[in-house]
């Protein structure tokens, strides 16, 4: 049996702290980078998209009015011309009016999706969130206080071996 343990693997130890330390600065980015982007994507669904479709929505109701409008103008007036240019113009508006409440559906839809859909992704995003700042914290700690100890070990010098005695 060896009087000294053959300590050779701190260096070892400390390459892999530091390689861990890297990893969880760059899974802390990557995971809050993920869950940034789920949130920067609810708030343009609902806060950029759904006010765009309902301003939309009253700008191109307005329109089918206007058109609506002139159309019976033209009606109702013995010169009100081409009744056939108003008529496309009320087409047109309502196929923009149509257009604009089918993506205003969408952008509905596509919120309730995005809800529905990321809430246990986040779950999970939040439970590997936790298992960096704890669990691998922790580890980081222990592989400090593991090196401080090897260390020492490594530090302490065998005692001499006893010489025999001369008999008395």
């Amino acid at each position: 049996m060896a009087d000294r343990a053959q300590v050779t693997s701190v260096a070892a130890l400390e390459s892999f702290r530091a390689a861990l330390l890297i990893f969880i600065g760059q899974a802390r980015a990557s995971v809050d980078e993920a869950r940034s982007e789920v949130l920067r994507t609810r708030v343009w669904l609902e806060n950029d998209r759904t006010r765009h479709w309902e301003n939309q929505l009253r700008v191109r109701s307005l329109v089918l009015e206007r058109a609506q409008a002139e159309m019976f103008g033209a009606r109702m007036s013995k010169f009100g011309g081409d009744t056939q240019e108003k008529q496309a113009a009320v087409r047109r508006a309502k196929q923009a009016l149509t257009e604009a409440e089918e993506k205003m559906k969408r952008v509905k839809k596509s919120k309730r999706e995005l809800d529905h859909d990321s809430e246990p992704l986040l779950k999970q995003v939040e439970r590997l969130q936790s298992f960096l700042s704890s669990d691998l914290g922790q580890a980081v700690v222990q592989l400090n206080e593991l090196i401080k100890a090897l260390e020492a070990y490594a530090g302490v010098t065998a005692p001499a071996p006893r010489k025999p005695e001369a008999a008395a």
